[in-house]
């Protein structure tokens, strides 16, 4: 059976803004219950008083910062090379019995130089490269479906110290830095010890500093 405290928890949980705001107590809870009296009142369909509303976000007790973990806060500190590379495309094929082949003859004369990134999911698979191949790319996949192209692309890509992976909340501050800033990401390409964001040329300037301020 629902109550107004699982309604706000409900509620909190899918907004993570909303709920680091509550933790931090940057939040005027007569007013974030005025805006929660409508949402829950047809949640338990039936009226709600706000009284009772700002009693329950008052005894929310939501997880612990992760801002303040000592072990992501070390890790922001001391992130890696930071590298920029401009001048990218981005495809996207339809997956085929032949793609893998059409990647194959690809490598074979590909630059080394050249920045490339491929990723294969169950229906498509894409592929960022340097501009200065893109003929090639269109050369031995000209028997596939293209069903996405992007141009003017640069991708941004951090090195992670080697236990990243062991600390959470570490790509969620990066996601969320970029969220409140209103970057858009156009692709997310991560290996184990390294986490690249293409976006778009224009605001490239804007992604980068908004990483260095991380830490």
């Amino acid at each position: 059976m629902k109550t107004i405290a699982t309604c706000v928890e409900e509620i909190l949980v899918t907004q993570p803004f909303l709920e680091e705001a509550l933790s931090r107590s940057i939040i005027n809870f007569s007013a974030l219950a005025e805006e929660l009296q409508t949402p829950i009142s047809v949640m338990l369909k039936k009226p709600v008083k706000t009284g009772a509303i700002m009693m329950a976000l008052r005894r929310y007790n939501p997880p612990k910062d992760l801002r303040h973990s000592t072990k992501l806060k070390a890790v922001l500190k001391n992130l890696g090379d930071i590298t920029v590379r401009s001048h990218l495309v981005d495809f996207t094929f339809q997956n085929s019995k032949t793609l893998i082949n059409s990647h194959s003859q690809l490598m074979e004369t590909i630059d080394t130089n050249a920045f490339y990134g491929f990723s294969r999911g169950i229906h498509e698979s894409n592929m960022v490269i340097s501009t200065s191949e893109k003929q090639k790319i269109q050369e031995h996949f000209k028997n596939e479906t293209m069903i996405g192209l992007q141009e003017n692309l640069s991708a941004i890509s951090i090195r992670l110290p080697e236990n990243n992976s062991k600390i959470s909340g570490l790509y969620y501050q990066i996601f969320k830095r970029f969220a409140w800033e209103g970057i858009s990401l156009y692709e997310v390409i991560s290996t184990t010890n390294e986490f690249t964001v293409l976006v778009e040329d224009h605001v490239v300037d804007k992604a980068f500093s908004a990483i260095k301020r991380l830490n």
